[in-house]
């Protein structure tokens, strides 16, 4: 290196960009070292040949209630207010039901998390009002209720829902996401599946939601835009920790960096299918999933997410997931965690705990699933720990 750094940061995605700034404002020269050839990591926004601006690694919708992480982050972008909304698109069971919203091609919608309006669109609007009102009858309005504790309630119809709720909006499209069985499914991840008793047809309920205003990645380029951080893309990090004697935070794969010598760990993949729609708009929010058929998991609008204003062209894209096998051109999106799973990444995590100077940071490093705004606020407590 022809300069020294205090520090040197794998990644310049969450993890790493907020790590360089708290340590840069603090008089520490920060290296970040960046394998793709841009910053925002998995949050990478840019605009296709059509204009619209998209994001490359799939949606990411913000949302925190920690104050702390939104007031840090907000010093780097204005946000436009988006409270995200997702529609479960579906064959419907049965023809003779009239839902209470519009259907098309013999298919219907409800809002995910399931609510009081998803129980009119499923069982027709007179039979959902009756049987939203026998839930308001057992359990708080404006509360949630999970799979587990309406199947253990003694109303059979009230059990009926939750049975509903698991096949029509859980079982089929997690073993499309985890490509895993019902039998292979962990229950107690279905008995977290939450029924709100409410219209509330957000996604979310965090106190702060929104989108950057100009996008993530000029969010970014302002974070790490700082005298004292140099940010070097198309550069693995790996050959740069060798004997490097400052402080060390990586926030890539754990298995890659000590060379795969227990063996790789288990990820989920996704494929990413980018069309663009001579329409204004091509679906009605920003994030259509499919739960019992298609091959696809979901479809996002990219200018609903961001209130774009492109008439007469959209751009969406179609979401699929398989295992990750470690070909180039892959990209490890999800953590696969169980207990055999979880008993060999600690294997490298005790490796990793033999370099005082080495941090592990963030959902490839830590072989965890985190929020963007937990990965901030892990970032942001290291960084002042340092």
């Amino acid at each position: 290196m022809k300069q020294n750094f205090d520090v040197l940061i794998a990644g310049a995605g969450f993890a790493g960009g907020v790590c360089a700034r708290v340590l840069a404002e603090k008089g520490k020269q920060v290296l970040v070292a960046e394998r793709r050839s841009h910053t925002g990591g998995n949050a990478y926004d840019c605009k296709d040949q059509a204009g619209v601006l998209i994001h490359q690694y799939g949606p990411h919708i913000f949302h925190t209630n920690d104050k702390k992480v939104f007031d840090f982050l907000s010093r780097f972008t204005k946000w436009r207010r988006y409270q995200h909304k997702v529609i479960a698109n579906l064959p419907r069971d049965n023809p003779e039901v009239v839902p209470a919203h519009k259907t098309t091609n013999g298919r219907f919608f409800f809002p995910v998390p399931f609510n009081l309006d998803s129980l009119k669109n499923a069982f027709g609007a007179k039979e959902g009002d009756r049987l939203g009102k026998k839930l308001l009858d057992a359990y708080p309005a404006q509360s949630q209720v999970t799979i587990l504790e309406l199947r253990q309630n003694p109303d059979p119809e009230i059990a009926a829902i939750a049975d509903y709720v698991y096949e029509h909006v859980f079982v089929h499209y997690t073993m499309k996401q985890w490509g895993q069985t019902p039998e292979e499914i962990d229950p107690n991840t279905t008995a977290r599946v939450p029924v709100r008793l409410s219209t509330d047809d957000r996604y979310f309920q965090d106190a702060y939601q929104g989108m950057p205003l100009e996008g993530y990645t000029a969010m970014f380029e302002r974070m790490l835009d700082h005298p004292n951080i140099q940010v070097r893309l198309n550069t693995d990090a790996r050959p740069l920790m060798k004997d490097f004697p400052g402080t060390m935070i990586y926030t890539g794969q754990a298995d890659e960096l000590f060379g795969f010598k227990y063996g790789p760990l288990p990820y989920r993949t996704l494929d990413f299918q980018f069309e663009t729609v001579q329409k204004d708009h091509f679906q009605a929010a920003g994030t259509v999933n499919y739960t019992v058929d298609e091959a696809y998991t979901r479809i996002t609008e990219f200018k609903l997410l961001t209130g774009q204003a492109l008439p007469g062209v959209t751009t969406i894209m179609k979401e699929y997931s398989r295992a990750y096998t470690g070909e180039p051109g892959e990209t490890p999106y999800y953590a696969i965690i169980n207990p055999e799973n979880n008993a060999l990444y600690s294997k490298y995590q005790a490796d990793a705990r033999k370099i005082p100077n080495l941090h592990l940071l963030g959902r490839l490093a830590e072989y965890k699933y985190y929020n963007m705004d937990a990965i901030a606020a892990r970032a942001l407590a290291l960084a002042e720990q340092l």
